[in-house]
């Protein structure tokens, strides 16, 4: 199946880092050759990158993974692909617009019948499960309400959708609105969270160290979301499943 990885942070931060270990996973160290996506939110605005390509061997991902894009939310997709075929239409993550916000979301697992639930206001352009369930998923919250709720009511509901969908097989779910990082595990999510006293971490798939006590400030907030650890020292927890786990500015959040 496909990797995701997600970032939550208090300041706009980098996650070149991250991104190094899981695009290796993209046909090096890794099964997911059949292309790859990266949203960067700035503010409302959003800024994307897609290629149809291994990310492993993809020069956009290799100038992303040296240059520095700094963002409060970042959600980043390697695609093995299931449903769909191989083409720059079906790479993940997937954008759409809601309530005046920049939506973002990607997926790993295969569903069945989910093609069979009646679409509203969105349709997918591919031909993926995981697009067709993103624009079900935002129907239903469209059609509930006209405007934003409150955050324990949109929460409430993106988990009890998240639910529906999981009914039709596996669904490990990212996704954001600008302002908060949705993450919902049927299998496979796991979290960490780095704050002062910074240390320094390697990754699993690449001969790469970084110390952050160099790179960060003592009041910095960074939470990186993945399918598998990136890391092999330091400490990842598992997200509960079937449950709706929600952060925003790199600290675990419930509803209100």
């Amino acid at each position: 199946m496909c990797e995701l990885l997600g970032m939550s942070a208090s300041v706009p931060t980098d996650i070149c880092f991250s991104f190094a270990g899981l695009s290796q996973r993209g046909g090096q160290t890794g099964p997911h050759k059949d292309g790859w996506g990266i949203a960067f939110y700035d503010g409302k605005g959003c800024r994307t990158f897609h290629d149809p390509a291994a990310s492993a061997g993809s020069p956009i991902a290799d100038f992303l993974r040296s240059h520095s894009i700094k963002s409060e939310i970042v959600i980043s997709h390697i695609r093995k692909a299931n449903r769909g075929r191989v083409a720059l239409e079906n790479t993940h993550p997937f954008l759409r617009e809601m309530w005046g916000q920049n939506w973002v979301f990607a997926h790993n697992g295969q569903l069945r019948g989910i093609k069979k639930l009646p679409l509203g206001a969105y349709l997918p352009i591919g031909g993926t499960d995981s697009e067709y369930a993103f624009c079900w998923l935002l129907g239903k919250l469209r059609e509930r309400w006209a405007r934003p709720p409150s955050d324990r009511m949109l929460h409430a509901m993106i988990e009890k959708l998240a639910l529906q969908i999981s009914t039709h097989g596996v669904f490990n779910m990212l996704m954001s609105n600008s302002q908060s990082l949705y993450c919902f595990r049927a299998t496979n999510l796991v979290w960490l969270t780095r704050r002062t006293p910074f240390g320094a971490a390697t990754l699993v798939d690449e001969d790469l160290t970084v110390d952050f006590t160099k790179q960060t400030s003592p009041t910095d907030i960074v939470t990186i979301i993945a399918t598998r650890p990136l890391t092999s020292d330091e400490s990842w927890s598992t997200t509960p499943k079937s449950t709706l786990v929600v952060f925003r500015d790199g600290e675990l959040r419930t509803a209100a």
